[in-house]
């Protein structure tokens, strides 16, 4: 059973100390792929040198609405620079998040649709952060989508029916993280067991938000064969048959990615 890490962060402080046993763990559960996801277009080097250390790590390039403020010079042809690299593979993450940060909103905003040029011209999938705006993210995705088609990934989906709707009838991606392995998310199961099967993903976000029965502590990317196991039981499928699904799915969205093939 081959998987795919669609979206971790194997740059981060909390992975430093003992990042080459987390990939062994990973890789002998049969995870093939890992996209390091970025967060600081200033900081970008920090993730492209992980891709660049290992043959199945790829990354993405973006500003996270946490760092909104501090990075409105960030213009759609310095994300469209960064994604010529043959490890990138993503635009993002972005979004719209008011919950989780203090990031003005007019900032927030202004990146967003920056990222949203960017992944229009390259056609590389822009990796969205979405928290409790349902609403300002379906506006602008139909606003931006009659502009011009591009390629989405609605990363660790947390919304509600409404959106998930809206997001399927645009042709983007869902992915699921450890959150839908926690008591009490019966709204996000729902969704996700209703879902097409060929608009799923599943991810980490490691080392945040790992899944039972490893709930507070920290996560990494072998732990998605949990939210894998759950997923396909909401849907009534083996654990196979999702990692086969969730994996086509994912060489159809990540387009520049190698298969597994070809690394």
């Amino acid at each position: 059973m081959h998987l795919v890490d669609s979206h971790c962060h194997l740059e981060f402080s909390e992975l430093a100390g003992d990042l080459d046993a987390v990939m062994q763990r990973a890789r002998a559960v049969g995870i093939r792929r890992f996209v390091s996801i970025g967060t600081s277009v200033h900081d970008f080097a920090k993730v492209l040198q992980k891709a660049e250390e290992m043959d199945d790590v790829f990354c993405s390039v973006g500003t996270h609405p946490h760092w909104a403020d501090g990075e409105t010079d960030v213009q759609a042809q310095d994300l469209v620079a960064h994604a010529a690299h043959p490890k990138v593979v993503g635009i993002g993450e972005v979004g719209l998040d008011t919950f989780f940060t203090t990031a003005s909103w007019d900032a927030q905003m202004r990146n967003f649709l920056v990222h949203i040029e960017a992944a229009r011209q390259t056609q590389l999938p822009l990796i969205i952060h979405s928290v409790k705006q349902d609403a300002a993210m379906e506006q602008v995705l139909r606003e931006e989508d009659a502009k011009g088609r591009f390629p989405v990934v609605m990363h660790c989906f947390s919304g509600g029916p409404a959106l998930a709707r809206a997001n399927v009838e645009m042709g983007h991606y869902l992915s699921f993280s450890g959150l839908l392995t926690h008591e009490g998310n019966d709204g996000m199961r729902a969704i996700a067991a209703s879902l097409p099967a060929d608009r799923i993903l599943i991810e980490t976000d490691a080392p945040s938000l790992a899944p039972e029965p490893y709930a507070d502590q920290r996560n990494e990317p072998a732990y998605l064969v949990h939210t894998l196991r759950v997923l396909a039981g909401l849907r009534k499928v083996t654990p196979e048959e999702l990692a086969r699904q969730t994996t086509e799915n994912f060489f159809r969205i990540f387009r520049k990615v190698p298969d597994f093939s070809l690394v």
